[in-house]
């Protein structure tokens, strides 16, 4: 199938989306029609559409995918334990896996403690930052006006350096967790706007315009297109979001605070004790990448019908 048969597949599709529920709200007895045309529509489709893998090819396809980052991380894991166990660098440091190991085990108790508080931290910037993002993209999006005003004000807002103003913020916020949730929010926000006016302004303007002569108003244009349309880059911008809001967080406890990973860091560092630092960094790692997975996870149940969700897609064509 050609590009341009699939794009217009996709205007057809939104077009049927807008269309279908206006007749649906304005037709007396439509929604019965409407119901048993979508039912036929959906069983011709189903027809010529492949089936779905088993749940044997789905666990084949997730060890496929695991086994490259497994081999790297085996590789990685053995050239650190040979070049510790042979002392090409001292132990106190660069100590070996059997030592991190041992402190993480020994002292696990109170690195939970200090991992709740920096992923509570974390979760908590990235909702604030998502949820702002989000609006603030709209309102560029939509706004000509809001465009001028705010993106310098955004660009500004990032290109200061967050370790520059975190002393501030402990200075008017205390020590608590808000400074610390604050710079989760500044850091994660600016990749949520980006993203988001990206995916908000590449909408067809055929589509935009073929909805409003069909009468859809801008809430179902913008529910219907718009946001479908935005999704995978709004998705994109998540996933880099929610791997900043870590560093964040850690930024803040850095500066001040009295429990947390960064807290954990900054003693480990300060007594030289090495395999303390090499437990709380992998911690911290840690954190980044299981709520990069649940964003992943997200993003395959909205958006399983794009491109990039899809296996053995081509990205060249013949």
């Amino acid at each position: 199938m050609t590009e341009n048969s699939l794009d217009t597949a996709g205007r057809q599709a939104a077009v049927e989306a807008v269309g279908g529920e206006r007749k649906a709200d304005s037709a007396p007895g439509a929604p019965e029609a409407v119901g048993n045309a979508s039912i036929a529509d959906g069983c011709q489709a189903d027809r010529g559409r492949a089936p779905r893998p088993t749940l044997g090819r789905r666990a084949v396809a997730f060890a496929d995918s695991l086994w490259r980052p497994a081999l790297v991380l085996a590789v990685f894991f053995a050239a650190w334990w040979f070049v510790a166990a042979r002392e090409y660098v001292p132990n106190y440091l660069v100590p070996t896996p059997g030592q991190v190991w041992e402190t993480t085990t020994t002292q696990w108790s109170e690195l939970a403690r200090h991992t709740v508080v920096t992923l509570y931290e974390t979760v908590l910037g990235f909702v604030l930052a998502a949820a702002l993002g989000l609006v603030t993209a709209v309102a560029i999006a939509y706004s000509r006006t809001l465009d001028k005003a705010l993106y310098p004000i955004v660009l500004f807002a990032q290109v200061i350096p967050k370790i520059a103003i975190a002393p501030l913020l402990v200075v008017w916020f205390g020590l608590g967790l808000t400074p610390k949730i604050i710079l989760a929010v500044l850091i994660a926000f600016f990749p949520v706007v980006i993203s988001g006016v990206a995916g908000l302004r590449s909408t067809d303007p055929e589509l935009l315009d073929l909805a409003a002569t069909m009468g859809a108003g801008p809430w179902r244009t913008f529910r219907k297109i718009r946001f479908p349309n935005a999704l995978p880059h709004l998705m994109a911008g998540l996933k880099v979001a929610v791997t900043l809001a870590v560093v964040g967080a850690v930024v803040g406890e850095f500066v001040g605070a009295s429990e947390g990973l960064g807290y954990v860091l900054l003693l480990a560092n300060g007594n030289l004790d090495a395999p303390l630092l090499f437990a709380d960094l992998i911690l911290m790692s840690a954190i980044g990448i299981v709520l990069f997975v649940l964003v992943e996870i997200a993003e395959a149940l909205l958006i399983p019908w794009h491109a990039s969700r899809r296996a053995g897609v081509s990205l060249t064509t013949s």
